[in-house]
């Protein structure tokens, strides 16, 4: 998504990420080019097409996941600031599906969605998160963060695991595409740290008058 804001240490590192793997990606591919342009892979179906294929599904049933995912949290979380940052995350996610639509027709293939247990997994426990949490409490709002952290970390593993596999294949604009989306979800992850760490974790604290553990 647009981020609307992001430290400057964390932007310098996407940075940084990603002159890597394009250096990686010109070390790997050596004197592999694609033929008129287009990148579609081999007809054959090689196991690792089939892997690739596969987890590019799993990336395109996430991102949909996410957009209706991402509207009840942003009408549970109780700061203006967390609305926002999933606001923009549903808008970044359907940009993303976007980009996975132009990567599908790049290699020749269909878009479309195979159900992700993963994210699956991480969506039902937001929802229970939103069950068991205080309206308007801050404690919300940072137990939201870490549900929304935890698919942006599910969401960088995936989409960095098909970038290296993107360049392994020769697949030069695809990985530059996936790349760009992975920076994106850096962007989004360091922007959600930012928003945890500079006020609503603290508030959350203070609403606890004492901890089980204390005298």
């Amino acid at each position: 998504m647009a981020v609307t804001k992001s430290s400057k240490a964390g932007t310098k590192k996407s940075a940084s990420k990603k002159a890597a793997r394009s250096k990686s990606a010109k070390t790997k591919n050596g004197n592999k080019s694609a033929s008129n342009g287009s990148e579609k892979m081999n007809r054959g179906n090689s196991p690792i097409e089939k892997f690739f294929t596969d987890m590019l599904k799993d990336m395109y049933y996430t991102e949909e996941k996410l957009i209706e995912a991402l509207g009840k949290m942003e009408s549970a979380a109780t700061t203006e600031e967390l609305k926002e940052a999933f606001n923009d995350h549903a808008h970044q996610s359907k940009k993303h599906q976007r980009r996975l639509e132009k990567v599908f027709e790049l290699i020749g293939k269909k878009a479309e969605a195979k159900k992700c247990d993963a994210i699956e997994g991480i969506i039902n426990e937001a929802e229970k998160i939103i069950e068991e949490t205080p309206e308007g409490s801050m404690t919300r709002d940072a137990a939201l963060i870490i549900a929304a952290q935890k698919a942006e970390h599910y969401e960088i593993a995936s989409y960095g695991s098909l970038v290296q596999l993107a360049i392994t294949m020769g697949l030069n604009n695809v990985a530059d595409l996936l790349d760009d989306i992975l920076t994106e979800e850096e962007r989004t992850d360091q922007l959600l740290t930012d928003i945890a760490e500079t006020s609503i974790n603290m508030q959350a604290e203070n609403e606890e008058a004492a901890y089980s553990w204390m005298d």
